[in-house]
């Protein structure tokens, strides 16, 4: 008797048809050896593209010499070197780093640490937001129920204060900000007073909320408020870091500095590797034993991740994300000038949405999702994001050349179009 075929959980959909066989920069190939323009990077991943050749050489030279040097039992050098090279780009005073696999894993290694160096219990995160799936960073995500339906109880000591959404609310940027202030100080006197509050949890663009960028002026207003309550303000640049947003990390945008900045996706161009950087005096809050893990900080991916750097660095990238960024931005502009269904153009270097609105207001999932589909099956891989999903984004590898975004305005427009 033939034991039944093993398959991959039904739960899981693919936003694409590709079956890749390969990558190469910014483009994946399927099984037929037809090329795609992928402007998903792996959610973000594939900073450097796909399979850069000095990432390669990293990576395989690595595997060849140690795969797997268990970081609290013995050290290796690639994580020391990746320690030092992260400094060079790390904010002033954030000195000391934490290494795990996943974005998720880094901010519930974030949540742990600020409750440990404050003494104090609860988070205030802001509507939208996304932090990961597991089971504290879930009670930290709001950009959808997906993400929590089931799972309740959650985590207590979480509050939701507003995020500046300007568009969405119909208000200008200023007045969004001032709103979303005002309702944060609000909860700050009602829900969680700030003698209990650990931190502020922010994103400095909206992932899965709907790439919506954090205005400086509300990142500052946080940072006043975390000092002025002892609260620590935790950025969370798991989608925006590593150049993504044309400054090397998100937050760079405004004239703050986080307290604990989290890291990962495009930090090692495709292999899971995670960390959370912080002052040596508040990372030494941590209490003995709530820091450590089995595959955290591994050899092989921090050798692609000192690659990563030295690819971002040599090749300029971080320039290149801005001025790629705003030719897409400005090209996306231009699509939507003449199709109403296309409400908001958005984003910061390459990391861009356009919300879709239905001609009553209300959000355009259908043909948001529509267009996304029609897209892939010209060649231009997408995905959407968003509460209601009606945002299309695009966040190709940081390596994007303008010839390649102009092919995919060009596949974009005739999606659009049907």
């Amino acid at each position: 008797m033939n034991q039944p075929r093993a398959t991959l959980s039904p739960v899981l959909k693919q936003a694409t048809p590709v079956l890749a066989a390969r990558g190469e920069g910014v483009y994946l190939y399927d099984e037929q050896g037809r090329r795609h323009l992928d402007f998903t990077a792996g959610i973000g991943v594939t900073s450097t593209g796909h399979c850069h050749p000095r990432v390669v050489e990293a990576a395989q030279k690595q595997v060849g010499t140690l795969i797997h040097g268990q970081y609290t039992t013995v050290m290796h050098r690639p994580l020391l070197d990746l320690t030092e090279r992260l400094g060079e780009v790390l904010p002033a005073g954030l000195d000391s780093l934490f290494y795990v696999n996943s974005g998720s894993e880094a901010v519930e290694a974030a949540l742990r640490l600020s409750r440990h160096a404050t003494g104090r219990q609860n988070a205030i995160v802001f509507h939208g937001s996304f932090h990961g799936r597991t089971m504290g960073a879930a009670a930290l995500t709001t950009s959808g129920t997906k993400f929590r339906a089931g799972l309740a109880p959650l985590m207590p000591g979480v509050a939701v204060a507003p995020f500046p959404m300007a568009y969405r609310w119909g208000r200008p940027e200023d007045e969004a900000v001032a709103f979303a202030l005002r309702e944060l100080d609000e909860v700050l006197a009602t829900v969680s007073p700030a003698a209990d509050t650990a931190a502020f949890f922010v994103e400095p663009v909206l992932g899965e909320g709907g790439y919506i960028p954090a205005p400086p002026a509300f990142l500052a207003g946080l940072r006043e408020r975390a000092d002025r309550h002892g609260i620590l303000l935790v950025v969370d640049e798991v989608q925006t870091g590593v150049g993504r947003t044309g400054r090397f990390w998100g937050h760079q945008h405004a004239a703050v500095v986080p307290d604990i900045l989290i890291t990962a996706k495009g930090l090692a161009s495709g292999f899971p590797l995670s960390a959370i950087a912080a002052p040596a005096d508040v990372m030494g809050k941590a209490w003995p034993g709530s820091q450590g893990g089995t595959y955290g900080g591994n050899a092989v991916a921090c050798a692609a991740a000192l690659a990563t750097l030295d690819v971002v660095r040599d090749e300029g990238l971080v320039d290149n994300a801005a001025q790629m960024g705003a030719r897409l931005k400005k090209g996306l502009e231009e699509v939507a000038h003449d199709r109403p269904g296309i409400g908001d153009v958005r984003g910061l270097g390459l990391m861009v949405g356009s919300e879709f609105t239905a001609p009553d207001g209300t959000p355009g999932t259908a043909a948001a999702q529509g267009a996304q589909r029609r897209a892939a099956e010209r060649g231009l891989l997408l995905l959407t994001c968003g509460v209601h999903g009606n945002v299309v984004r695009m966040i190709p590898p940081l390596i994007v050349d303008a010839e390649q975004i102009d092919a995919a305005l060009e596949i974009w427009a005739a999606s659009l179009d049907g």
